[in-house]
């Protein structure tokens, strides 16, 4: 559509302003244009979901870690706290795998394109930082020689890596938390009685 003058063209046509056409059109664009919006905060709500991954510090578990969503009401609570900050377990998941009665720390934590927080830079805002082996840098180069991959560690290694900073925000994706508490059940009976995910050995530490 364009605008000259006292009409408005339209691809049906001109139409005069102020007319009853005109003030149809003026609706149905001001309707188009709120369906968009609506739309967009929609999808930023079905968004609205932390992966958490919960390590059991249970020396009988294997060293094993659990995924369970966060969302709703308890994403809003993860929202402003900090690696190292405790939380109550009431707040990780829900139904039948919820972590009522425990204890947790926040260890650590990435974004959506896999970018680690960093429990030493404020903020939740990307920057980059040259940093030694550490968090997000494990301090070796792979060389290929004779058809192998060989590690080699050098004194004084030092690269520029992008990071998140240790505040959770709604770029955050993933969140690693720990148990320093421990409730009434073992985190394998809670997870499989109900629907989390096991996400193996190891993972979700920082």
């Amino acid at each position: 559509e364009s605008e000259t003058g006292t009409e408005i063209e339209t691809e049906s046509g001109k139409i005069g302003k102020n007319s009853s056409l005109h003030l149809r059109w003026i609706g149905r664009t001001a309707l188009i244009g709120g369906d968009c919006r609506r739309g967009a905060r929609g999808l930023s709500m079905a968004e609205q979901v932390f992966k958490a991954v919960v390590n059991d510090t249970d020396p009988s578990s294997g060293g094993k870690s659990y995924a369970v969503d966060i969302s709703g009401s308890n994403y809003n609570h993860f929202l402003g706290k900090k690696i190292g900050d405790s939380v109550d377990g009431i707040f990780v998941g829900d139904g039948d795998v919820s972590l009522g009665g425990f204890k947790l720390e926040i260890t650590g934590g990435s974004d959506l394109t896999g970018t680690p927080m960093r429990a030493d830079l404020d903020g939740g805002g990307r920057k980059k930082v040259l940093v030694t082996p550490s968090t997000g840098f494990k301090g070796h180069k792979i060389v290929k020689k004779k058809g192998g991959r060989y590690r080699y560690t050098y004194d004084g290694l030092r690269k520029r890596r992008a990071f998140r900073g240790n505040v959770i925000s709604s770029d955050t994706r993933q969140i690693n938390l720990k148990i320093v508490e421990n409730g009434n059940k073992s985190l394998a009976d809670i997870f499989s009685s109900g629907s989390g995910d096991d996400a193996g050995e190891g993972d979700g530490t920082e």
